[in-house]
């Protein structure tokens, strides 16, 4: 049995390697069979690439990408030994790019010299002499670093000309003041050299200074027809009418020569204001575009779309600098036009049964224009209240800037003859002004019209920045009157500033060789950098500027050359007067710190106070505790006076100054404060 099983075993072991060693030869068969299939296919491939090679062309793709040898070999040696570089693809094609296919010599070339042509187009210091060695120098002397207060002087050697001279808002610290004037003390050191004001629009951010400026100098001012005749308002209202003999009105797309030095033209653009443009300002260094205040409106309400022609056409000839408008550089996208506002006001009118109120910008004549159209469809009669809408309505419809019919408007003394639901009552007061308009029918003190629960109130306009807190009190008090108000409502207000893609778009068209953003604080001015960046502008074209700032532009280099002084002036709009320095920084120090009144008798004999001494407080302590505090202030006066300086009672006004120290170091101990301290010493 042991032998049988041992010889069975014998066979099958001998039988099992058989098998192995047969699998093993057809296996080897079967792999030395792809081997050669493979190699053949190899050979095949070879043949194949060698024949292209002879007809294939080597132009600039091949050298620039390094696919092509001189040879016409269509694959990297690098990546022929590695084996790397190739993709999936690739491989399993042999390694043969599907990109490998025969390219046409002439239609290389052709790639090539497009591509030159675009390098040229789009590089600015390919349309601008570099050899010329004329400089232009701009000063921004306000509107950066704040929203208004727009004045800037261009500058040659010989001349200057003033671009915009224009007004800003006091913040709530200035007491008493109503408006902001740029400071001229530059302006006056350059007298002699200027030759002309030059206005973009007339928005009171752009021409509210030039009636205080004309008070120290006249010149002509070169602008369009509505800045002209507001200015013009201007002057009448501070007794100036004999200046409009300076008054020099222009054509739009025409050259004015302006001096010796500088050609100007006007070029429309679209803004929250009718007739605004953008200047292109040209001298011996080069030619300047300055946009002014801008958007770009495809479908304006009067269809003056913006000239975009005149920037390209400049564009074309070389621009040597430019200088944007950034008040809306963070805004994506592009900025609705004016004339998405009439949807909106049309729903309004037509599901409100009580008056309609409409305040907005008084020189936004379109939104007032698009306001009144589509209250007059709805049979409403219209009722103008303030003193600017009423005035600058007037001068859109005398010029022909728009027309609508005398008949639908009202005086407000006629209010009373018609219905609530008959009535649209457009005024100023949109930004919350104290003495506005809708600010006095808030609070019940108007003449004429009293806010009812009926009333609605629509504020169409866009706060500016500072004047939030005032816009808040005018809502609070029209809705406690009942009104119901319809504030930051997108449909009702739009921007007239250009957002992101329109700031693009003048970039792209104008393609300037240097850069300057201005108008707009300076979160602003750095946002429009980074969009000139993003449009091809190098970076070290481009300086944020700052007021005082005087940048020399060259064709080859822009740089600082120097600071100058800058700052406001302070007025105050009942006498049209200006207010000193000092009394404003006192008014802010009475507001936040109070004041103390000292009266006594000193006698001049023993230095003793005759009697007891009067002190009067203000915004320091409460009326009760006054005179326990007028005791504590008498014992300082009287520990002064025994130890007072010899001699120093013989000069009282010195004695007041020393005085005012001693009981200012007291109050501080005490409040923590240092109010102004008003001594009055009687030596007897």
């Amino acid at each position: 049995m042991d032998l049988q099983e041992n010889s069975d075993s014998a066979t099958n072991s001998e039988a099992k390697n058989s098998q192995q060693k047969n699998g093993e030869q057809e296996k080897s068969e079967v792999k030395k069979s792809e081997v050669e299939k493979r190699e053949k296919k190899e050979s095949d491939r070879s043949a194949y690439h060698k024949s292209q090679s002879k007809n294939r062309p080597t132009g600039n793709r091949e050298q620039r990408s390094g696919n092509y040898t001189k040879g016409g070999d269509n694959r990297n040696s690098n990546n022929k030994s590695s084996g790397k570089g190739n993709s999936p693809r690739d491989s399993k094609r042999g390694g043969r790019s599907k990109f490998a296919a025969a390219t046409d010599k002439s239609l290389q070339e052709c790639v090539a010299k497009n591509q030159k042509i675009h390098e040229a187009r789009l590089n600015p210091n390919s349309k601008i002499n570099i050899n010329n060695d004329a400089k232009i120098r701009i000063t921004p002397l306000g509107g950066l670093g704040e929203i208004g207060g727009n004045i800037t002087v261009f500058e040659t050697e010989k001349e200057a000309i003033l671009v915009d001279v224009g007004m800003s808002f006091p913040d709530e610290e200035m007491h008493g003041v109503d408006i902001l004037v740029p400071d001229f003390t530059y302006v006056r050191q350059i007298k002699d050299k200027l030759v002309a004001i030059i206005i973009t629009h007339g928005h009171e951010d752009h021409i509210g200074a030039v009636s205080y400026l004309f008070k120290e100098m006249q010149l002509p001012i070169y602008a369009t027809a509505l800045p002209l005749a507001m200015i013009a308002n201007r002057f009448e209202e501070h007794h100036m009418q004999e200046f409009k003999k300076y008054f020099r009105p222009i054509e739009k797309r025409t050259i004015v020569k302006v001096g010796n030095d500088f050609d100007l033209e006007w070029m429309h653009m679209t803004h929250s204001i009718i007739d605004a443009s953008s200047l292109a300002i040209t001298t011996d260094a080069g030619t300047i575009i300055h946009t002014g205040d801008f958007k770009i409106d495809h479908t304006p309400v009067d269809g003056y779309t913006a000239d975009l022609h005149r920037f390209a056409h400049y564009g074309e000839r070389g621009v040597l600098c430019m200088l944007s408008d950034s008040t809306n550089s963070h805004n994506p996208g592009m900025t609705m036009s004016e004339l998405s506002v009439a949807p909106a006001l049309d729903r309004l009118y037509a599901k409100v049964k009580g008056r309609v109120f409409v305040s907005t910008f008084s020189s936004n004549v379109h939104r007032v224009y698009q306001a009144i159209e589509h209250g007059i469809k709805y049979g409403r009669k219209v009722c103008v209240i303030g003193r600017s809408m009423e005035r600058n309505l007037e001068l859109a419809m005398n010029y022909d800037y728009i027309k609508l019919p005398s008949s639908s408007f009202i005086e407000p003394h006629e209010l009373g003859r018609y219905k609530d639901s008959e009535i649209l009552i457009v005024t100023t007061g949109s930004q919350g002004e104290p003495n506005s308009a809708l600010f006095r029918m808030s609070i019940g003190e108007h003449r004429h019209v009293k806010i009812k629960p009926t009333d609605t109130v629509i504020l169409s306009a866009r706060a500016i920045p500072g004047n939030e807190g005032s816009i808040s009190k005018v809502v609070n008090h029209l809705q406690r009157a009942g009104a119901h108000v319809l504030h930051n409502v997108r449909d009702i207000h739009v921007s007239g500033h250009g957002a992101q893609e329109e700031q693009k778009l003048l970039i792209r068209l104008v393609q300037p060789k240097f850069f300057l953003p201005v108008h707009g604080e300076f979160n602003h001015i750095m946002k429009h950098k980074d969009t000139a960046i993003s449009c091809g502008v190098q970076e070290r074209n481009i300086y944020l500027m700052e007021d005082g700032d005087q940048i020399e532009v060259s064709a080859r280099t822009m740089r600082k050359v120097r600071s100058v002084k800058t700052g406001k002036t302070y007025i105050d709009n009942q006498n049209n007067h200006t207010i000193e320095n000092d009394i404003v920084l006192d008014r802010q120090s009475l507001a936040t710190e109070g004041i103390v009144n000292i009266v006594a008798q000193v006698s001049k004999s023993d230095s003793r106070l005759i009697g007891h001494p009067r002190v009067s407080t203000f915004g320091i302590i409460a009326n009760k505790q006054e005179h326990a505090f007028g005791n504590e202030i008498a014992g300082v006066l009287e520990q002064y006076m025994l130890n007072i300086k010899p001699g120093l009672i013989e000069n009282s006004r010195a004695m007041e100054n020393d005085l005012r120290g001693v009981v200012r170091k007291h109050i501080y101990r005490k409040t923590k404060k240092y109010p102004m301290i008003v001594p009055t010493l009687f030596v007897m």
